[in-house]
């Protein structure tokens, strides 16, 4: 009898190889083909899955890697090789789950109520209530208790389709659990497969920027990096672009809610300020460093961060030459391009979880082994923010990145599926000891996953400790 497995994938189908992944990757970057040959990967897949999540995790942190080496050309001359092992770049798109603190399992990041239900419909849907206001919403709009027996009472009285209208007209965080085939007749998953993978537009003019050598000698010493981001995929790109010698500043509110472990686990490398952009002085503050900003991260939803004064083009007028980077959770065209979300909700709504559950055999939406989108995104965000500062370097101009959770899920899908995926045993805490690193840091002695991408001169590593958010004052 055949296994689940083998009845939901098709093992004829064909699967990209990182090789090819990382040459798509680096063509939709727009930079030089002959610098793939400077790429060594390695390893098999970590990770069980019936997608390509192990080649999506090897060549996303590749392109990364090679776009710091061409930074690096570009200043030093120098032509540095770029190794990645597949094994390690798949458990580093888990390194929220690897680190330990003092020894300690890190704080539990997932609220109580949050995970998938049925609903009176049949259909299911996934709540995302791990910051305080999201649940409270979600609890209001359902009218019940914070308890996930009531909660489960609660969505019986709804259908999955309409509590998820409901939910977002109301700001909350929902996805309703779709197939691909009712995603892809969807207008956003439409609209997501008329987009690319990623942009990058120049958006102003401004004079080139080459870098000068620095006394550091990392393909980014010196770079100043405002990451106003939260969560895993903006921190990821500035915890990256950190580990290549970037002077990255995390600037959050007091009042903006922070999931604790994810602020442990990419808050490497990065010092930590506070601002409130509601208050007048703190956003002049921010207008402040950005004029002497070269990268600027934010994953407001799309207009969000308009209303604050830091628009991609507002920026570009207070500081000629910064490279902007935006992401966002579904695409920036379609009727959900303004919808709040997060990896777990891309995943449900956009297919992927009825398609990984049917692989595994199961019965309800069945997850990534990942936060495949999230940490995805987070390497292509870093990809582009060094792609266009290569540019700024030679053409000059001012540049806008945009990626998204749902293209970077469009893309994953385009690697094709892994016919034996499940075979991989799902590795544990103590199974990837050779991949982590003990250093001190503001929370305790902190054992977390190295970086993945490495450079032959210049070895990716984060100089300064995580510390707890606004540790340090708001400057450069």
């Amino acid at each position: 009898m055949s296994s689940p497995v083998a009845d939901a994938v098709d093992p004829s189908m064909q699967t990209l190889t990182s090789t090819e992944a990382l040459a798509q990757l680096w063509s939709t970057l727009g930079q030089p083909a002959d610098a793939l040959s400077r790429v060594t990967l390695t390893g098999a897949a970590a990770l069980p899955s019936s997608f390509a999540v192990n080649t999506l995790a090897q060549s996303v942190i590749a392109a990364s890697a090679l776009a710091a080496a061409q930074v690096d050309t570009l200043r030093t001359g120098r032509q540095q090789t770029v190794s990645v092992d597949m094994r390690h770049a798949a458990l580093e798109f888990r390194s929220e789950r690897y680190f330990r603190v003092d020894g300690q399992l890190p704080p539990e990041p997932w609220d109580k109520i949050a995970g998938i239900y049925r609903c009176g419909d049949g259909r299911w849907v996934r709540l995302h209530t791990n910051f305080p206001h999201h649940r409270d919403g979600v609890l209001k709009l359902l009218g019940c208790a914070y308890d996930r027996d009531a909660v489960a009472a609660a969505l019986g009285h709804w259908k999955a389709e309409a509590f998820e209208e409901a939910a977002a007209q109301v700001g909350m965080v929902v996805a309703a659990a779709r197939t691909f085939d009712e995603w892809d007749r969807h207008p956003q998953g439409v609209a997501v497969a008329g987009q690319p993978l990623m942009t990058i537009e120049r958006i102003g003019d401004a004079p080139p920027e080459p870098l000068a050598a620095h006394a550091d000698g990392r393909p980014l010493s010196g770079v100043r990096v405002l990451d106003v981001t939260r969560v895993i995929a903006g921190p990821v790109c500035g915890r990256t672009l950190a580990a290549h010698g970037a002077d990255v500043l995390l600037v959050t509110a007091p009042h903006l809610p922070a999931i604790p472990s994810l602020v442990i686990d990419t808050g490497r490398g990065k010092r930590s300020a506070q601002l409130d952009l509601r208050d007048a002085a703190d956003a002049a503050q921010l207008r402040t460093l950005l004029r002497d900003a070269d990268i600027f991260v934010q994953g407001y939803r799309p207009g969000g961060v308009a209303a604050l004064g830091f628009s991609p083009e507002q920026a570009a007028a207070a500081r000629p030459g910064i490279v902007y980077v935006s992401l966002c959770a579904y695409g920036y065209e379609g009727p959900w391009a303004n919808r709040r979300g997060f990896d777990s909700l891309v995943q449900t709504a956009s297919g992927f979880n009825w398609a990984e559950a049917e692989a595994a055999g199961k019965d309800k939406p069945h997850p990534l082994p990942a936060q495949a989108l999230d940490h995805g995104a987070g390497y292509l965000m870093a990809a582009g923010a060094m792609t266009a500062l290569a540019r700024r370097m030679t053409e000059g101009g001012s540049w806008h990145v945009r990626v998204s959770l749902a293209q970077t899920g469009h893309w994953l899908r385009g690697l094709g599926r892994v016919a034996n995926g499940f075979d991989v045993a799902d590795p544990r805490y103590e199974d990837v000891g050779a991949y982590l690193e003990t250093t001190p840091s503001g929370f305790g002695t902190l054992t977390a996953m190295r970086h993945a991408g490495q450079l032959s001169d210049t070895p990716p590593h984060w100089a300064l400790p995580a510390v707890p958010l606004g540790t340090h004052p708001a400057r450069w």
